[in-house]
């Protein structure tokens, strides 16, 4: 067997494995008072999940940096459809979704941010001619806010592991968590620059009136598989709650406030670090663990 197919091979499986067995795992819900708190804590409990299988990728292809190709043990066939054939539908599916929320064409939202390295804020004229000039920067503000943070890339992200997590209600729980938290940490930052909190309550029920105003078909729902794109309007079951803090004064800001600034880079490089050093274990020592799991299946 090919070298590189032996390690999706086992990548799948195992991290597949682990995955649905931590998927249902009771969460706990974000405890903070600041929204940008608890929106960094909700990305890390749908996050957390998803990290067997970022180390067991570095593991599997740290021991294949020094593997022969192909593989002298190979597979037996009868194992490996048995074994990977349920990852490997799970994964195909998380991928298929993927790749269809970026290439579909997105419902009619009024105001939104796209793209995934390089956000853009997309306001429509129509909806722009309804509203005052305060109201208009409020919700760029919003969305310049979701621009900053990358949260297109961050949304699509979350759906994928959402969907490799699947059938699990836990996962969808912890993703519409996210999803509301993240909001709530958008309106705030916009708040924070100066935007009134009525402005942005006047441009979110302007968007509802203005896409209930559409025709079915320009109005898709939202519901199922997200699309790559942060909306000023999300869950619309949130909206009252979003609506009622936007009212209340501003709280003064924490001295943790700074370091929702952070943003991705942080985490990113450190989750880099930690990955190359398993890989280096993985090269080092996985003979030890992967010989004897594939002399069980051959």
């Amino acid at each position: 067997m090919e070298r590189e197919t032996l390690v999706t091979l086992l990548i799948m499986t195992s991290g597949g494995l682990i995955l649905q067995l931590l998927a249902g795992w009771a969460r706990r819900q974000p405890s903070g008072v600041d929204p940008a708190a608890r929106e960094r804590q909700a990305w890390r409990a749908l996050c957390r999940p998803a990290v067997p299988i970022l180390v067991c990728a570095a593991w599997f292809i740290g021991w294949a940096l020094l593997e022969p190709d192909p593989v002298r043990d190979p597979l037996d066939p009868y194992v490996v459809v048995s074994l990977w054939l349920p990852f490997g539908v799970l994964f195909a599916r998380a991928v298929v979704r993927a790749l269809w929320s970026l290439v579909r064409e997105p419902p009619e939202c009024g105001v939104s941010t796209f793209g995934l390295l390089q956000p853009q804020v997309a306001f429509s004229p129509f909806l722009a001619r309804r509203l005052d000039e305060p109201v208009i920067h409020a919700a760029l503000a919003h969305e310049r806010a979701h621009a900053r943070h990358r949260d297109p890339l961050r949304i699509w992200l979350a759906q994928l592991i959402t969907d490799l997590q699947w059938p699990w209600p836990q996962a969808q729980r912890r993703l519409s968590e996210w999803l509301e938290a993240l909001e709530l940490a958008r309106d705030e930052e916009a708040r924070r620059e100066g935007v009134d909190g009525t402005d942005l309550a006047a441009a979110m029920l302007a968007s509802v009136r203005y896409v209930s105003d559409l025709t079915p078909r320009q109005r898709t729902s939202l519901g199922g598989t997200q699309f790559a794109h942060a909306r000023l309007v999300g869950d619309p079951d949130s909206l009252r709650s979003r609506v009622s803090q936007l009212l209340k004064p501003l709280a003064p800001a924490s001295e943790a406030a700074p370091a929702a600034a952070v943003g991705l880079r942080r985490p990113l490089v450190l989750t880099l670090v930690v990955l190359l050093a398993v890989m280096a274990l993985g090269a080092a020592f996985g003979q030890l663990i992967i010989r004897p799991l594939l002399a069980l299946t051959t």
